[in-house]
């Protein structure tokens, strides 16, 4: 049997490839297009390590087929970076405000963070908490990731103006 081939954009690339009809979008990702900052968690949709945005929407790699994410806009950890692959402004915030321990659930994180952002620039508490709530972390207790969120909102906001 052969394999279909799925067109998407990743990252603002066009990339095409043939893959397996059971392959997972995280799998995928991780292993045929060397995006690795996409962590594999729980592989159950519970822990959001494997969260990324497609068209725009956080959602977790792991629920999801490659084949499903045909014609897609697909935007990873890597993708949130500057053009010129320095780290964008809420990785930025995430480092300064120490936002990270071990660093397993950030990319996840960043991700949630980054769809809210583009919504939102001036979050509330709660607003932050209600985007995170879905990616678990074990090492910081969410304090400093929401901080660096509002860090990162603040910039963004001071950007703009």
């Amino acid at each position: 049997m052969s394999k279909p081939e799925i067109n998407l954009t990743i990252n603002g690339h066009e990339r095409s490839a043939a893959v397996e009809p059971r392959v997972s979008l995280l799998d995928f990702l991780r292993e045929d297009m060397a995006l690795s900052g996409t962590h594999t968690g729980c592989e159950h949709g519970v822990c959001g390590a494997c969260s990324i945005l497609l068209d725009g929407v956080p959602i977790r790699a792991c629920l999801m087929l490659a084949v499903q994410a045909d014609g897609c806009h697909v935007t990873t950890v890597e993708g949130l970076c500057n053009d010129d692959g320095g780290p964008g402004v809420l990785q930025d915030a995430f480092v300064e405000a120490h936002g990270m321990q071990c660093g397993y659930c950030t990319p996840g994180m960043l991700i949630s963070a980054q769809a809210l952002l583009a919504e939102n620039d001036d979050p509330t508490l709660e607003q932050i908490k209600d985007a995170i709530g879905g990616n678990l972390c074990r090492c910081t207790g969410y304090v400093q990731i929401i901080e660096s969120i509002q860090l990162a909102a603040a910039r963004l906001r001071e950007a703009r103006s």
